[in-house]
């Protein structure tokens, strides 16, 4: 059993981290990290409001008792050396000072988008580029690290990556055009998605979201020739909103492809797709992708926790007579779940299947 920290424990990342490990086969969690105002306590005291006595436990599943006795340890002094793997749910500027400090002895595995642009660093989404985990070893020669740093995308970036994967392989794509319609719980609970501003209402801008978007799906579907990535060079255009959903993010995608495709041509690659290296991992899904039939679907109340959150739903094959071999669909992809932290221990599964974490 490989012994796991979270960093970042007590933030509503941290918390899916420690339902996602829970019971889990392969990997168990004994140490956690927050911030000097956590450390010192139990885990169970670093939650509970001081004057009212509420549990700030964010997550629909219970707290995990094992978890709960755990001292808090100040993020800044862990000893990674005491692990196998560091699970970090800190934000970015955070993620710039503590993952290189951990990364020098142990992998580690982040929700931060802080090192997801560095030439030696992949962005990993297991079944769509598994293969770019090699890039680590150019990561650890070329820094000197005994570990590493791998980032998972950005919520929003999974779902459409998952989707245009088997599109790309099977008909090339020349343009991706995309409108997300992103749940408030994507924002965790900063500012500009308090309750009195999403009701009734569209919130028409996030934060560098339509960059990463961009950037990322470019660098995920990549060609990688054993020492680095060449970005796909299809153009991605999108536009990020946030809704009054709880979890889960819709998104409408517009593809013109390489080659002449009907409807039925792309339902029928994205059902028979089956991704790469993803067979006996224990959080993988049966189907990276399920294409419903009814007009309806997907809907994020309905098809968000299909598979444990960790399957892409999509809906609404058409053809698009804009476009050149224009096809457009709508997807649901759970952004807490495989967007988030059971999509970044998915990664750890790969990783240790694949002998990078021992």
């Amino acid at each position: 059993m490989l012994k796991a920290a979270i960093v970042g424990a007590t933030g509503i990342v941290g918390q899916q981290f420690i339902v996602a490990l829970n019971n889990h086969p392969w990997i168990k969690v004994t140490a956690i990290a927050a911030s000097e105002r956590s450390a010192g306590r139990s885990y169970q005291e670093s939650l509970t409001d001081p004057r009212s006595g509420a549990l700030r436990w964010y997550c629909d599943e219970p707290p995990v008792a094992e978890v709960m006795g755990l001292q808090v340890q100040n993020a800044s002094e862990l000893d990674p050396t005491t692990v196998d793997i560091v699970f970090s749910a800190v934000e970015s500027d955070q993620a710039q000072i503590l993952e290189p400090k951990f990364a020098a002895t142990t992998p580690v595995i982040s929700t931060a988008s802080a090192f997801r642009y560095e030439k030696d660093v992949p962005i990993l989404i297991p079944g769509i580029n598994s293969a770019q985990a090699d890039l680590l070893k150019v990561q650890r020669k070329a820094r000197g690290w005994k570990g590493f740093i791998t980032p998972i995308p950005n919520c929003t970036t999974t779902g459409m990556a998952i989707t245009l994967k088997p599109i790309y392989d099977a008909f090339g794509i020349r343009s991706v055009i995309m409108t997300s319609l992103q749940a408030m719980s994507g924002a965790g609970r900063s500012p500009g998605v308090l309750g009195l501003d999403i009701i009734d209402n569209i919130i028409p801008y996030i934060v560098n979201e339509e960059e990463k978007v961009q950037r990322e799906t470019q660098k995920i579907l990549g060609a990688f020739n054993g020492n680095a990535i060449q970005p796909a060079a299809f153009g991605v255009s999108c536009t990020c909103t946030r809704v009054n959903v709880r979890e889960g993010h819709t998104e409408s995608v517009f593809v013109s492809a390489e080659k002449p495709c009907e409807p039925a041509d792309v339902a029928k690659v994205m059902r028979e797709f089956a991704g790469d290296s993803t067979a006996g991992l224990p959080s993988a899904p049966k189907r990276m992708i399920v294409v419903h039939p009814d007009p309806f679907r997907p809907q994020p109340r309905l098809d968000r926790d299909t598979d444990k959150g960790m399957a892409t739903v999509v809906g609404r094959i058409r053809k698009d007579a804009v476009l050149q071999n224009g096809i457009k669909y709508l997807l649901v992809s759970h952004n807490t779940k495989m967007g988030a932290a059971r999509g970044a221990v998915l990664v750890a599964e790969l990783l240790i299947k694949e002998g990078y974490i021992s």
